[in-house]
């Protein structure tokens, strides 16, 4: 409880931002860090809590994205069914290649290949059929309106992304604490054993990857409704997979709060690096993989681990151990 009673202070301290923020930059920055975070939670109920490491997490949030899009834009439905659809669509793409998967035992780096090999299909489906504009994209008219799902200030987004992330949270919170999340986690640490102990392995795995293409799912929609465009290479494209990846590995896999500063350390990076040398191509990609490349040498274990508490109980150790050489 102590640990959801932070968790509700800390969302409810980040929805007073706008109240005291005025500068739509810094709205808009905390707005892309919350939807990171987003992001990174969806993988991390997977990859984290799962141990199932997805390559091609941009399936599901490129299905929600084109779902919300193409309602609006191709039929004409209002964009909260199409909010609502959108998610429910990236689960059934999520059940269907966790089925296609975890039935015939599939793990690890093949897992991991399929996922990808997954989302580069989507992509190259959504390149060619007329209904998502093929190559040319899908551009949603700007219809200011809360009817709409469109908002006339950085506010009415902020909200929307807030109340996503922190029922993405919540989740993650609920499962830490469940039947349901500890069989997850058995799993991910040895399946042979939780098996022998009775755990539905494929089940729990199910419900882990479709948790996960939910918020994915979510993710698109509040991207679509955000910038108003989608073409194939941004709803189906690495960058997403690789951002929802990054941000619970440097934050912390399997861990609540993780995700979170994962996310406000990747855009704090990105936004310093775009102030001081631009927005050269390829350069986040580049700055990213390095991040990792840090992350894995000098703490493996992500920023969540590096607390006061850590800190001491480091130190003690290595204290302990010159004691023992001594």
């Amino acid at each position: 409880m102590r640990q959801l009673a932070i968790l509700i202070a800390l969302f409810a301290l980040i929805a007073l931002l706008p109240l005291f923020v005025h500068s739509d930059y810094l709205v808009n920055i905390a707005i892309m860090t919350l939807y990171g975070a987003l992001l990174g939670q969806a993988w991390n109920i997977l990859g984290g809590y799962g141990g199932q490491f997805s390559f091609g997490h941009a399936a599901f949030f490129g299905t929600g994205a084109y779902t919300a899009a193409v309602f609006q834009v191709q039929l004409g439905i209002n964009p909260w069914i199409g909010l609502a659809a959108g998610g429910l669509l990236a689960v059934a793409v999520a059940a269907f290649v966790g089925f296609s998967t975890f039935r015939y035992g599939l793990r690890g780096s093949y897992f991991a290949l399929v996922t990808l090999a997954f989302a580069e299909v989507l992509r190259i489906l959504s390149n060619s059929v007329p209904f998502t504009g093929a190559g040319v994209g899908i551009l949603i008219p700007l219809k200011h309106g809360i009817a709409s799902l469109q908002f006339a200030s950085k506010s009415g987004y902020f909200f929307l992304v807030w109340a996503m992330a922190l029922a993405a949270f919540l989740v993650v919170w609920w499962m830490g604490h469940s039947r349901f999340g500890a069989s997850l986690m058995a799993v991910r640490d040895n399946e042979d054993a939780a098996r022998a102990l009775g755990v539905d392995a494929f089940r729990v795995k199910m419900g882990a990857i479709m948790l996960s293409g939910l918020f994915s799912g979510l993710g698109g929609v509040f991207y679509a409704q955000y910038f108003l465009y989608l073409d194939p290479y941004i709803a189906y494209g690495p960058a997403n997979s690789v951002e929802s990846l990054l941000v619970p590995i440097i934050g912390g896999l399997g861990t609540l709060f993780g995700p979170l500063l994962g996310a406000a350390a990747l855009h704090a990076i990105a936004q310093g690096t775009n102030e001081l040398i631009g927005d050269v191509p390829g350069i986040s990609l580049a700055l990213y993989g390095a991040l990792l490349v840090a992350m894995v040498l000098f703490l493996p274990r992500g920023l969540a681990s590096f607390s006061l508490r850590g800190l001491r109980q480091r130190l003690a150790l290595e204290a302990r151990g010159k004691r023992g050489h001594a």
